[in-house]
């Protein structure tokens, strides 16, 4: 049961922007679709919607074919939810005439029973005679979460569904949207860009780079085993040295690191995170550093410290520290942030 695509593929002429796509989505699961601007992301929710005829591949939902083999459902047909960036409130209807846009085909009693149960449910009962441009941004998307979840899809779709809402809103209504969801049941796919998003609400997150999903996992998997440079670097800022395989191991400025399963002579690029490192007084016997800038940001220091090479690192570090800008130290390293990849020339 669920969504389950298979083998996504698209081409835009001679370009291939969705490259053997995979995922399933379990009910009440949410996945998130990450990646950089143009990587496929909102190509594949559209392939999955109905909005981009398929090319190759097969998508199913609760297993019902979608697309595939032959079939081709149209969007109205296939039970999916939409929502993007642009909540596309209908500016000369009503809030109740918006979320009752999607019932065609019921009677008015039950259309205007359906539409009362939704504006409760997103605490918008107060405003159903009133018009989208007399709402803010967090109530205009309530009211978009409310049409889409009308006709009872059976899989919501989320591009950038909340971006374009201020931090503190951002977060309220996202989970209350996601609570909604997997209260009944339903999965959800959401694009985003956003790494702390992906980590907070993502069951499941799936990197993608150049059309192809390059690794799939929960937030802890993707963080600790990351597939590749792009995967390492999605939790944030990190520190990149290049280098050679030496006897199995790469010189880079905090020392040597291991490079399992790489050939000699074999250019790679070493990812170290910013909370990897933690700084010393000297004489703690780690790796030479001078404090160049420092930023306390509550209970976490940010700090950018200069190296013997003339090279600067990140370092992000939680609780007191004592040192300040000019000030000589040392880095001990945590080798479980420091990963060695195959450079990409």
């Amino acid at each position: 049961m669920g969504l389950e695509v298979e083998e996504l593929s698209h081409r835009f002429g001679d370009r291939l922007v969705v490259d053997r796509v995979a995922l399933a989505i379990a009910p009440g699961e949410v996945h998130c679709l990450v990646g950089p601007s143009g990587c496929g992301k909102t190509t594949t929710l559209r392939l999955i919607a109905g909005l981009e005829l398929l090319q190759a591949g097969r998508i199913t939902l609760n297993r019902r074919l979608l697309a595939g083999a032959g079939t081709m459902l149209p969007p109205e047909r296939r039970r999916v939810g939409l929502m993007f960036q642009d909540f596309a409130l209908f500016p000369h209807l009503r809030v109740g005439e918006n979320v009752a846009f999607g019932l065609n085909g019921r009677d008015r009693q039950s259309r205007d029973k359906r539409v009362a149960e939704l504006l409760a449910a997103v605490n918008m009962t107060a405003y159903a005679r009133a018009y989208p441009h007399t709402l803010s941004g967090g109530e205009q998307q309530r009211i978009a979460l409310a049409r889409a979840l009308a006709p009872g899809p059976e899989l919501v779709l989320l591009d950038e569904a909340f971006s374009a809402l201020d931090t503190s809103l951002r977060a309220q209504v996202r989970d209350e949207t996601l609570t909604l969801m997997r209260e009944a049941d339903t999965p959800v796919l959401l694009v985003t860009h956003d790494a702390e998003e992906a980590i907070r609400v993502g069951d499941r997150i799936h990197a993608m780079l150049d059309g192809r999903i390059v690794q799939s996992g929960t937030p802890a998997e993707l963080y600790a085993s990351p597939a590749n440079p792009f995967v390492a670097g999605f939790f944030g800022p990190v520190n990149r040295f290049r280098g050679r395989v030496v006897s199995g191991t790469v010189e880079t400025p905090l020392g040597r690191a291991r490079a399992a399963g790489l050939a000699e002579g074999t250019s790679v690029e070493t990812i170290v995170r910013p909370e990897a490192l933690r700084v010393a007084r000297p004489g703690a016997g780690g790796t030479p550093a001078r404090v160049q800038v420092k930023r306390d940001l509550g209970p976490v220091h940010v700090m950018h410290l200069g190296l013997a090479d003339g090279s600067s690192i990140k370092v992000r570090q939680a609780g007191q520290t004592e040192a300040a800008v000019g000030d000589q130290v040392e880095i001990d390293l945590d080798p479980h942030h420091l990963f060695v990849y195959p450079a990409q020339e």
